[in-house]
C-alpha cells in the first residue's frame, strides 16, 4: 500500500538525502542499498533490461529496507509511467525532458484528476482495496514524485518552460548525455557542461524546485552543499560493486 514518501518529506524538512542508481536488477541488491543507509534508490528501466515482475519485487525490497523507490522510466510515455507507479514506485524519473510538452506529459501521467490523467487501478497500491479510491487518489497525488532529467542542450534552452510546469518536484542533471549534446562526448567536467549544470541548478533555486546533484569530484559535494543543495545521487551500484570487488582482490594479491 502506498506509504508516506520519506524522500519527499525529508526534502520539505530541509534534510540532506543521498541516493544510488540501481543498475543490477535484483531485489537483493535493492535491499542491500536500503540497509546500507541510502535514503532513496532509482530503479533503472531506461538502460537496464528488467521485467515487470522483477521491478515489482525490487519495489517491495525497497519498502522492506525502508528506502524510497523511484523508477527511471524509458521516456515520458504514459504507459511506461503507469506501469512503474502501479507496481508501487513512489516516484518516477523521466530522462531527456527537453521541453514543456515532455514535462506536462510526465506530470499528467503521474497524477490523478484534477492534477493529471493517470489511469486507475487497484492492487497493491491501494492495499488491495484497504484504501478506498478517493483516499488513495488524494494520497497518491500528494506522495508521488515527478523528477525531470535535463540532459540535452534543448532542455537547457527550455529550462524556464519546463520548470514552470506545476508538479515537477525535482530536477536531476545528466552530465554525460549533456556532454554529448554539446559536442563534448564523455567530458562531464568540461567547463561548458559544468556551466550548463550550474544554469539548471540556478533555475531550480529561482523556481523553488528541488535540484539533485551528482558529485563527480571530491570538491563538488561541499560546493553544492554551500549552495543549499539537499539531494545527491552518488553513482550506481554497478560502479560501486565493481570498485569494491577490485579493491577486495588487491588486498589479497
Amino acid at each position: 500500500m502506498l506509504q508516506t514518501n520519506q524522500l519527499k518529506q525529508a526534502l520539505v524538512n530541509g534534510k540532506t538525502v543521498f541516493g544510488l542508481l540501481n543498475s543490477i536488477p535484483s531485489p537483493l541488491v535493492v535491499e542491500m542499498i536500503g540497509y546500507a543507509g541510502y535514503d532513496f534508490v532509482i530503479l533503472d528501466m531506461e538502460h537496464v533490461c528488467v521485467n515487470p515482475e522483477t521491478l515489482e519485487n525490487m519495489v517491495r525490497a525497497a519498502e522492506c529496507a525502508d528506502i524510497t523507490p523511484l523508477v527511471r522510466v524509458p521516456n515520458a510515455a504514459p504507459e511506461n509511467i503507469l506501469r512503474a507507479l502501479d507496481c508501487g514506485a513512489q516516484g518516477i524519473v523521466v530522462p531527456h525532458v527537453r521541453n514543456r510538452f515532455d514535462a506536462d506529459q510526465a506530470v499528467a501521467a503521474s497524477r490523478y484528476y484534477p492534477l493529471g490523467s493517470r489511469g486507475i487501478s487497484g492492487g497493491r497500491t491501494t492495499g488491495f482495496g484497504t484504501l478506498d479510491l478517493p483516499t488513495y487518489f488524494e494520497r497518491a497525488n500528494a506522495e508521488i514524485m515527478v523528477v525531470a532529467m535535463i540532459e540535452d542542450k534543448e532542455g537547457i534552452d527550455n529550462l524556464d518552460a519546463i520548470l514552470s510546469v506545476a508538479g515537477i518536484d525535482m530536477v536531476l542533471e545528466g552530465a554525460i548525455d549533456l556532454s554529448q549534446s554539446f559536442g563534448l562526448p564523455g567530458q562531464a567536467q568540461h567547463p561548458s557542461v559544468e556551466a550548463a549544470i550550474d544554469k539548471i541548478a540556478t533555475a531550480c533555486f529561482e523556481r523553488n524546485v528541488k535540484f539533485c546533484a551528482i558529485p563527480r569530484a571530491a570538491n563538488q559535494l561541499n560546493a553544492w552543499k554551500k549552495r543549499g543543495v539537499l539531494a545527491y545521487l552518488l553513482g550506481d551500484d554497478r560502479g560501486v560493486s565493481f570498485r569494491a570487488l577490485k579493491a577486495h582482490l588487491v588486498e589479497f594479491k
